[in-house]
């Protein structure tokens, strides 16, 4: 099971080229790493299973998780690339893709959120990050996290599971994001429905975490 992660968030001007690397090096190449250890033996006995913790945020980007989400989109594809390569060695690979989680790991990234300088970027991008992302991301978190708990029995019902599958989500509430991003191939309708959420009726969608 691969669960190392770091996380990032904020306007990108405001992060540093080196916190980036930092971040792509434990979420994608840590498990990179991890794979180039085990796969072998697993090969060589043909049988194995590999559990990775990716994030709904592999499958969609999310506004002001940019480097994040890319490094949740490279495990992503890293996984879909390899698993048909290990299928044929009778190794599995699943990946297990949460939405928000309440833990220490988040409750300390926004607080670093809130503390931190904005000045490298624009004023309007700096109010929208400050006044509305940090803000209704608490909303997010309070009505639809989940605890580590839940995500560790979606995780061990996919070990257990006699055909393990390659993808996993653990949040209903995120299916229809997934679902608008595969109905428009174009990601027209994905990036206006975004787009008005938190532009247009970012009260609506407070009120109704609420």
């Amino acid at each position: 099971v691969s669960n190392a992660g770091v996380g990032m968030a904020g306007p990108l001007e405001c992060q540093s080229l080196a916190a980036m690397q930092n971040l792509m090096d434990t979420n994608f190449f840590g498990l990179v790493r991890l794979v180039k250890e085990v796969l072998p033996d697993m090969k060589r006995r043909r049988g194995g299973h590999i559990v990775v913790i990716s994030s709904i945020m592999g499958l969609q980007g999310i506004v002001f998780n940019d480097i994040y989400s890319a490094s949740k989109f490279a495990v992503e594809g890293f996984c879909e690339s390899l698993v048909v390569q290990a299928l044929r060695f009778n190794v599995a690979i699943s990946l297990v893709e949460p939405g928000p989680v309440i833990t220490e790991f988040e409750t300390k990234l926004y607080e670093e959120a809130e503390r931190a300088d904005y000045s490298r970027t624009d004023p309007e991008t700096a109010e929208i990050f400050t006044k509305l992302y940090l803000r209704n991301s608490k909303d997010v978190f309070t009505s639809l996290g989940q605890t580590p708990e839940d995500i560790a029995e979606h995780t061990l019902r996919v070990i257990e599971a006699a055909r393990p599958p390659f993808r996993h989500q653990t949040n209903v509430a995120y299916t229809p994001m997934a679902a608008l991003k595969h109905a428009d191939p174009s990601g027209a309708l994905i990036t206006d429905a975004f787009y008005k959420l938190v532009f247009k009726y970012d009260t609506v969608l407070r009120f109704g975490l609420r």
